[in-house]
């Protein structure tokens, strides 16, 4: 089987995966909480996106990975995550503006994901391989991370705000 192949399963198997741990260990919860505290709950995850700097280490990276899809996805993850970071403040604050924060929070890092997706695919076109030991992030924690965000944008359309 093809690299591409391989790397295309890894990230159908990691939307399957996350998506059996959505159904059986986070909905269930999610659903008996206050919007606020779930979305909490949703957005904390994504401080770590720190870890899509990883892209612009030589060692942990090919020197064959792209810039033009190593640059936007470091600095898009590091905008990502202060974004979740503030947004989990204002959220725990209480703040009154703490929703319109995640939207802001959850609108960009959803689009950078599918922009990090789409550049890697089509746009640039990388290598599996030229990912190196960052291959685990779009296999593994962007399924995750793009599962999260849909959960999060179905608290945020759909979930009263006293539920």
């Amino acid at each position: 089987m093809s690299s591409g192949a391989l790397f295309g399963l890894s990230v159908l198997m990691g939307f399957g995966a996350f998506g059996m741990v959505t159904k059986i260990y986070l909905l269930p919860p999610l659903k008996g909480m206050r919007r606020e505290h779930a979305l909490t709950a949703l957005v904390i995850p994504h401080i770590f996106r720190f870890i899509g700097l990883c892209f612009l280490v030589p060692g942990v990276v090919a020197a064959s990975l792209p810039r033009a899809f190593a640059v936007p996805a470091a600095y898009g993850d590091l905008i990502a995550a202060i974004l979740a970071v503030m947004a989990t403040l204002t959220l725990y604050g209480g703040r009154s503006w703490a929703i319109p924060l995640v939207w802001v929070f959850n609108v960009w890092g959803t689009l950078d994901l599918l922009f990090a997706f789409y550049q890697g695919e089509i746009g640039v076109g990388i290598e599996p391989g030229s990912l190196g030991a960052a291959y685990f992030i779009p296999a593994v924690l962007v399924p995750a991370l793009l599962t999260i965000h849909g959960l999060t944008f179905w608290l945020l359309l759909w979930k009263s705000p006293k539920a």
